[in-house]
């Protein structure tokens, strides 16, 4: 049963299954509900920012908490984009299917492996996984071809293009996203993340200053983080966006109201 997914204008929920509860089933993972528990910490933070800011201490950046909620949330998804990845690899390689994925049948072992493989040591479907798990997990996902990449292992769907059909579904087309521009708004979340996890996000020329950021830019923020892995999510199970049973779509009768897109919507 699918059932709608968060709507972006209510607060964090204080527990990570009373969110869970609310999402398609496609993205009730073990790995998802971390996901969600990441995202609750980021808005915790502009919480706490929002709250010193009213207090005006002296001495204290407040701006700070929203920066480090902002990394947090990249952060977060980041992390599940490989964990949830490596699910979906081990259940590929267990049911050993002609229909697995082409990044997945191809990937290549190590001679040594083989051989561990015919000598009955390992099963194969444990060699490919151990394998893949070696070399994903250092891996950064600084951009969106490397989330491509990684989740090309799990499904052949092109899966910034399906997350697109995904996002304008759940604003009832109140977006207009294709491959090309939900990408680009992903780079610019991560490009404000870089700026401040490697520039201190000082100004440009300017080593006192920095990028001003709001409660509201960075709560933004952390709400299309968490549209474009929902949307993710939908594209790596490989139901299509047209389904009947898509997010923000009552399962039983009804419409639910459309939520609107956070301000940082774009097209």
């Amino acid at each position: 049963m699918t059932i709608p997914s968060p709507q972006p204008s209510q607060p964090p929920q204080s527990s990570q299954s009373s969110q869970s509860s609310q999402l398609p089933q496609v993205a009730q993972t073990a790995q998802f509900d971390s996901f969600l528990t990441n995202l609750t910490y980021a808005r915790r933070m502009v919480d706490a920012g929002k709250i010193l800011e009213a207090l005006s201490p002296r001495g204290v950046d407040t701006e700070d908490f929203y920066r480090a909620a902002w990394v947090q949330a990249i952060g977060a998804l980041e992390h599940w984009v490989q964990e949830e990845t490596l699910r979906r690899v081990t259940e590929e390689a267990v049911k050993a299917s002609p229909d697995m994925p082409r990044r997945l049948r191809e990937y290549p072992l190590p001679l040594h492996r083989m051989e561990a493989v015919q000598r009955g040591e390992v099963r194969l479907a444990d060699a490919v996984v151990e394998r893949i798990r070696e070399d994903v997990a250092y891996r950064a996902l600084q951009n969106p071809d490397a989330i491509a990449k990684m989740m090309a292992l799990a499904t052949d769907a092109k899966v910034w293009r399906e997350a697109a059909k995904w996002v304008n579904r759940r604003f009832r087309h109140r977006t207009s996203f294709d491959e090309k521009s939900l990408r680009g708004k992903y780079v610019t979340l991560l490009r404000r993340r870089n700026q401040i996890a490697h520039e201190a996000d000082l100004l440009d020329g300017d080593h006192t200053r920095r990028r001003p950021l709001t409660a509201a830019e960075a709560g933004d923020a952390i709400d299309w983080i968490e549209h474009i892995a929902l949307a993710l999510a939908r594209a790596l199970h490989g139901e299509p966006a047209g389904s009947t049973r898509a997010a923000g779509v009552p399962a039983q009768g009804g419409e639910a109201a459309a939520p609107q897109p956070p301000a940082q919507a774009g097209t």
